[in-house]
């Protein structure tokens, strides 16, 4: 299993344990397949790196996985896997691969399979039968080469009972090399699919508009098990929107209460599925952080994005997280077909308005199986197919009422004011991890600031 190597030249954010590697890899391991994990940010590898390895091992299997600013990693990856086992399948998956499945076996011709969606039983099967004669047509869920014709199976279905999945296999990723200012924060993801259908996402595609969500008791289970076997300092919640099931939610807070968890979390969902007495609950169990993706200050916006959310949902979501004591983070969304200036202001005063703890202004992306793609396709703009510069922090297709220089400018002001002295101070000297952090975020920039001006 093969977590692809950054590029030469390309921004390095901070490490991300994959979560989707390590339940493959789990899954993989609990019918008894000899796996190896080869996680090359982690372990700062390069593709000469991973082809020495690879060649070491002489897997019959190598999966890839991959998202869309990774891509064209994960192609190299690939041709260096065949090269180094020329009689290895090798197999690619993550979001970007479901949905441009075909021009990736087109353009790379070292890939013999694409893993489409959900991932898990898929590779199993293709590992099962990989050196059988088993029809590849017969699995679900896979694209592959036949006759110099490309093939796509039927959509496999999804996992319903998450509870009969095995835990992640951590022991075959470097905790150490996952630390974040000292400590070692942990994933967790507690459901999958999302009814909701925003625009600018795929995970409703990827992971099905159904919710499915593990027990609270599963779920507690496994942070007690990180937390005695794994030693995590601190978790995050991975899921989309861990207050979606609001029952559900207050359950896993009361059950981490009574269980005596005890370490700091965070988590995101949506400003339309928080109330007090959630925000009490998980305060109570010791959460530190909630991310809301509020996308903007403007309701034209949030209608265009079909976020289903109000502008004044988004301003009392983050005044009730605040009063309950929690460090509130937002994302918000600009360069959007159709937004003006005016409406960017709009969020820009939005923000400064709420005051949440932290913002992050991503700019609108239009990744493969999203509806943005499509629009941005019809309205015939100009796409940059640069998959390395889909990172959410520069425009990527011609907007004709904002300029990328009108946008990068926006960004950069609103980021100079909002890391200001005055954040670092009142950020510095709090309790809250997340406090603790963001002070020194913002301390960086502070000084890459200074530097930049001599």
């Amino acid at each position: 299993m093969v977590n692809p190597p950054p590029l030469k030249g390309v921004y390095r954010h901070q490490l991300y344990l994959s979560l989707g590697l390590a339940y493959m890899t789990a899954v993989l391991e609990e019918d008894d397949q000899e796996v190896t994990v080869i996680d090359c940010p982690a372990l700062e590898m390069t593709h000469e790196d991973l082809k020495a390895k690879l060649t070491s091992i002489g897997p019959d299997l190598i999966g890839i996985t991959s998202m869309t600013p990774t891509i064209q990693s994960a192609l190299i990856s690939a041709h260096v896997a065949k090269e180094a086992c020329p009689k290895a399948t090798v197999v690619l998956g993550g979001p970007h691969a479901t949905f441009m499945d075909k021009e990736v076996l087109t353009e790379e011709k070292a890939v013999d399979i694409v893993v489409r969606n959900e991932g898990e039983q898929t590779l199993l099967e293709l590992a099962q039968n990989v050196s059988n004669s088993k029809s590849l047509s017969k699995i679900e869920g896979i694209t592959f080469r036949k006759n110099n014709e490309i093939v796509q199976t039927p959509n496999r279905p999804f996992i319903q009972n998450l509870d009969e999945l095995p835990r992640p296999a951590y022991k075959y990723f470097d905790l150490e090399k996952y630390r974040l200012y000292g400590r070692r924060i942990l994933p967790i993801i507690t459901s999958r699919g999302c009814p909701s259908q925003c625009s600018f996402c795929t995970t409703s595609r990827i992971f099905g508009k159904g919710f499915r969500a593990r027990s609270p008791k599963n779920v507690v289970d496994e942070l007690e098990w990180l937390k005695d076997v794994h030693k995590a300092d601190a978790f995050s919640f991975y899921d989309d929107t861990f207050t979606l099931d609001t029952k559900r939610a207050i359950k896993i807070c009361e059950d981490m209460k009574n269980r005596d968890i005890g370490l700091p979390w965070d988590c995101q969902t949506r400003v339309s599925k928080v109330s007090k007495e959630m925000l009490s609950k998980m305060r109570d169990a010791n959460c530190q952080q909630v991310f809301f993706g509020v996308e903007s200050g403007c309701q034209n916006i949030l209608d265009a994005v079909n976020k289903g959310t109000t502008v004044e949902q988004n301003k009392k979501a983050i005044k009730m997280a605040k009063d309950a004591g929690l460090f509130v983070a937002v994302s918000v969304m600009v360069g959007y077909p159709g937004e003006t200036r005016d409406m960017l202001m709009q969020t820009i005063e939005l923000i400064k308005k709420t005051e949440p703890d932290d913002a992050y202004i991503c700019v609108a992306t239009p990744y493969p199986g999203t509806e943005l793609r499509k629009l941005t396709e019809k309205m015939g703009w100009k796409i940059s197919n640069d998959w390395k510069r889909y990172d959410t922090t520069a425009p990527v297709f011609d907007n004709p009422n904002l300029s990328e220089e009108d946008v990068n400018r926006i960004r950069s002001s609103f980021y100079d004011s909002f890391y200001s002295p005055k954040y670092v101070l009142r950020h510095l000297f709090k309790r809250n991890f997340y406090s603790k952090v963001m002070a020194r975020t913002a301390m960086n920039h502070l000084i890459w600031r200074i530097k930049k001006r001599f």
